[in-house]
C-alpha cells in the first residue's frame, strides 16, 4: 500500500450536524419533508444526487446552492479530536496521504490551510475537478494518477458515507468505513467497506499497530 485518500466531510472534520442543519433549512425553503431519517437514507457527497433525493427540482438547485452557501459554514468547522496526528503518524510512516472530496476547491482549500493539514493532504480531488461525482469511480481513479499510484490495490480510501464506499468499490479500492451519522459499520461493509472503524484515530492506531509482513 502507498496511498491514504481521505473524504472531508464527516471524516476529517466533525461537520455532519451542520450539514444536517443546513440540509433542514434548504427543505424548509422548498416545503419538504425532512428529518435525521430522511437525512440518513438521502445524504451523499454529491451535491447533485443529494437535492434530487431529497425532492428538488433540478432548475432551482442554484436557488438550493445559495442557501447552502449562507447556511453552512465550513470556516468554522473543526477536525476530529487527534486527527492531525493520526494522519501526521501515517505521513511519517511513508504513505502519501490526500482527499477526494465532493465539496469544491474554493471551498476546503482555506480550511486546509487553516487547520494545518495542507503538508499533510498533498493530492487533492475536489468536486469541481471532475465532471462525475461520487459514487463514480473518476474522482478516485484522478486522486490515484496524481498520486502516481498504477494498481488500485496499492491505495486505501477512508470515508464516512455510503457513496464513498461506493466508490471505492467501483474505483477497486479497499475502502474503509467511518462510521458516522450516514452510515453504521453494517451500512458500510454492505456498501462495499473491507473495514469499518469508529473513528479516523481508531483505525490508523489499528493500521500502525499492524505488524509489516515480509514478502
Amino acid at each position: 500500500m502507498r496511498a491514504i485518500f481521505f473524504d472531508w466531510d464527516g471524516t476529517i472534520v466533525d461537520s455532519m450536524p451542520a450539514i444536517l442543519h443546513t440540509e433542514a433549512a434548504i427543505c424548509r425553503h422548498f416545503g419538504l419533508s425532512f428529518d435525521e431519517w430522511i437525512f440518513k437514507r438521502t445524504f451523499s457527497p454529491n451535491w447533485r444526487l443529494m437535492y434530487r433525493s431529497l425532492g428538488v427540482p433540478e432548475d432551482r438547485f442554484p436557488e438550493a446552492n445559495r442557501i447552502w452557501a449562507t447556511t453552512f459554514h465550513s470556516d468554522a468547522m473543526q477536525p476530529f479530536l487527534g486527527v492531525e496526528d493520526a494522519l501526521a503518524r501515517l505521513a511519517a510512516a511513508g504513505y502519501a496521504l490526500g482527499i477526494v472530496t465532493g465539496a469544491d476547491r474554493a471551498e476546503i482549500e482555506p480550511a486546509l490551510s487553516r487547520l494545518g493539514l495542507d503538508e499533510l493532504l498533498r493530492v487533492r480531488v475536489f468536486a469541481d475537478d471532475t465532471e462525475e461525482g461520487k459514487p463514480h469511480p473518476r474522482p478516485l481513479q484522478l486522486a490515484l494518477e496524481l498520486a502516481g499510484v498504477a494498481q488500485p490495490e496499492d491505495a486505501l480510501y477512508v470515508g464516512d458515507a455510503l457513496d464513498d464506499m461506493r466508490m471505492a468499490a467501483a474505483a477497486g479500492v479497499p475502502g474503509i468505513g467511518i462510521v458516522s451519522m450516514v452510515g453504521t459499520a453494517d451500512d458500510l461493509l454492505e456498501a462495499g467497506a473491507s473495514e469499518s472503524a469508529g473513528s479516523v484515530v481508531e483505525w490508523v492506531d489499528r493500521l500502525l499497530a499492524e505488524p509489516i509482513s515480509e514478502a
